[in-house]
């Protein structure tokens, strides 16, 4: 049996811009696990997450390293855009490495999220988002936060590590290493997958044991379908015009 599964919904977009892929390194032993959130809404952007996406699981199997597989692809398409994005295609991009030891590393550049869901049910978040409300968290002074919307890195930019340091406080590429003790499963989302739970006050752990992982798609499949309905209803209740993001995640069996 597959120890993992992917499932995606294209909710009111007209594309389907998220992107997964899975490598592993023969002879090494080591599985890269891709997901990559496409920066807007044609079929260009589509195309091009699909490419990246493997370039990143590549990479990242091979090197049996999240971060130096991460940063590999990064400064590739980083030396082709010396001068930015210039319209070209970007996304937020996560990646998670396991390998025969137990070793689990993570790298990550946007706000896709990876956690980890322990024998215990319980949901634990391994990535911090890249974006405007962690620059600019809510206080008790100013209740209003920056806007989690406006990603501050991606795969596709040309900024550096001191770059991004200096404008949002958190480098460009960031990684995290984990030791899993115990059985437990990896979710990799889209903020079009976790965003809707979270703003429901949904337990993502409870959601995702609802029929147990015994059937990693159709839980994979049912956790993204509970994403578009959640956007929609959210939208309604507030008076708002029907929309639900691309939702994508990667269920893995650890």
């Amino acid at each position: 049996m597959r120890p993992y599964a992917t499932a995606q919904q294209t909710g009111t977009r007209t594309v389907q811009c998220d992107a997964t892929a899975v490598r592993s390194a023969p002879g090494r032993g080591s599985r890269a696990f891709v997901i990559l959130d496409g920066i807007g809404d044609h079929e260009s952007v589509r195309s091009w997450t699909r490419t990246a996406a493997v370039q990143v699981a590549v990479a990242a199997a091979r090197r049996a390293d999240a971060e130096t597989g991460l940063r590999a692809v990064y400064a590739r398409y980083a030396a082709e855009r010396p001068d930015g994005r210039n319209g070209m295609p970007g996304a937020a991009a996560l990646v998670a490495v396991t390998t025969p030891d137990g070793r689990l590393t993570l790298a990550w550049a946007g706000d896709c999220r990876a956690y980890l869901i322990t024998g215990n049910g319980r949901a634990r978040q391994l990535t911090q988002d890249h974006n405007l409300r962690r620059v600019w968290p809510a206080t008790e002074s100013c209740p209003i936060a920056g806007s989690r919307h406006r990603i501050t890195s991606y795969l596709g930019s040309s900024h550096t590590d001191q770059d991004t340091l200096d404008w949002h406080h958190h480098p460009a590429v960031e990684s995290a290493a984990i030791d899993p003790t115990g059985p437990a499963h990896l979710l990799l989302a889209t903020d079009g997958a976790y965003e809707p739970y979270e703003d429901a006050g949904d337990d993502i752990a409870r959601e995702l044991r609802g029929e147990g992982f015994g059937a990693l798609s159709r839980t994979a499949r049912r956790f993204t379908e509970g994403s578009v309905r959640r956007a929609l209803l959210a939208r309604e209740e507030a008076g708002g015009s029907p929309h639900a993001d691309n939702a994508t995640v990667l269920l893995a069996r650890l």
